[in-house]
């Protein structure tokens, strides 16, 4: 599908018909790759000059924030279609693509009433739009609270011996723990295996000789025992930690390792169904805010050929998609087409007349309206 569309309404003198086959003429003849379809608005409350003044500089900044609730979703489905590594899914609308939606566009009556005025119909998307993005905060915070508490898990199962759940590691027969004697486990850096073995049996008095035993090694540390007696483990920790090993504490109950295991199989099954309901809501609140977007999009072609074709309306609403090497044939086509002694035209800044100021933003600078949909 085209990821990028223009939106464009030219001035009518006589009839919208000639104007339409007049245009699609010339993108045919001139431009035959370039898709073109009719945008169809209704006929909207048009209300006082002062109305579509005010409204005028609250479109553009409107546009920005709908467009961009919309592309934060499309990345959230990305996101998850990505990590649960599902086939992506076409975007739609009630069933139907999003470029086939705008294309084929119909204004939803019971939705958004076309006796409502403007800015009514303006702030009801605006409010729309903004509910669904708060809604989003909220589901992706509780998504991703448990993604966090899954890799926390995972860090200590597959991490380095410093952080990982070491319970896997240590059998019952390696821990000595008696009326006078205690085993503890110790971190000790790869590199420093040497000094440990030369120097653990002098870190405190009371350390049984030879009792200290690898049991494990990774890529950055290895992990010891040592037996000593309960009265000066306290010292040892100290003295361990003052030569740069890390003194490690570990339940050895099968019944606290049976809980952990119980947890994470709870985390995993919470994150794949919060993720599963999370890429649910975002399909159907895409459509949502797509839908919005559009129709919001209809009222700004419609309030900006107000302002700049004048009254009553007169004017023709397409949507066309032309390539890069295209866009400037396509755009000669529509200046000649545009260029009407009814069209407010300017070129720079310095020739922008009164109340036109607020039609500027993206919109291009051309004898008629135009402004681009970015889908993707």
């Amino acid at each position: 599908m085209a990821s990028r569309y223009w939106a464009v309404s030219l001035p009518v003198q006589n009839s919208a018909s000639s104007v339409w086959n007049n245009l699609q003429e010339q993108i045919s003849k001139h431009s035959f790759d370039t898709p073109l379809y009719r945008f169809n608005i209704p006929n909207l409350r048009v209300g006082t000059l002062d109305s579509l003044l005010s409204l005028s500089d609250d479109l553009v900044r409107s546009n920005s924030f709908i467009e961009g609730v919309a592309q934060k979703i499309r990345r959230q489905i990305e996101e998850l279609q990505r990590v649960s590594g599902v086939e992506s899914n076409a975007l739609t609308v009630d069933g139907v693509p999003v470029d086939s939606y705008l294309t084929r566009f119909v204004w939803d009556e019971a939705k958004y009433p076309t006796m409502s005025p403007l800015k009514e119909i303006v702030d009801s998307i605006h409010t729309q739009v903004a509910k669904i993005e708060d809604d989003l905060k909220v589901r992706v915070a509780e998504y991703n609270n448990v993604r966090s508490q899954l890799n926390a898990i995972n860090r200590k199962q597959s991490g380095s011996l410093a952080v990982r759940d070491l319970s896997n590691l240590v059998k019952p027969e390696d821990i000595i723990i008696s009326e006078n004697l205690v085993t503890l486990l110790v971190i000790v850096p790869k590199y420093s295996q040497k000094d440990w073995l030369a120097s653990y049996e002098t870190l405190t008095s009371y350390v049984v000789p030879r009792s200290s035993k690898k049991l494990y090694e990774d890529n950055e540390y290895a992990l010891y025992t040592v037996t000593l007696f309960h009265r000066v483990a306290d010292n040892f920790r100290t003295s361990s930690r003052d030569k740069g090993f890390q003194i490690r504490d570990i339940e050895h109950s099968s019944e606290a390792q049976e809980n952990r295991k119980q947890e994470l199989e709870r985390i995993v099954q919470d994150q794949e169904s919060l993720r599963s309901s999370l890429l649910q809501w975002c399909y159907t609140s895409y459509g949502e805010v797509f839908s919005s977007w559009m129709h919001f999009c209809a009222v700004r072609v419609f309030a900006e050929s107000i302002l700049r074709y004048g009254l009553p309306p007169s004017f023709l609403a397409c949507v066309l998609s032309p390539s890069l090497k295209g866009e400037k044939k396509v755009r000669s086509i529509l200046d000649g087409l545009g260029d009407s002694s009814n069209s407010t035209y300017w070129k720079s800044e310095d020739e922008v007349v009164g109340g036109m100021m607020g039609l500027g933003g993206d919109a291009d600078t051309h004898p008629y309206v135009s402004f681009t949909i970015n889908l993707v």
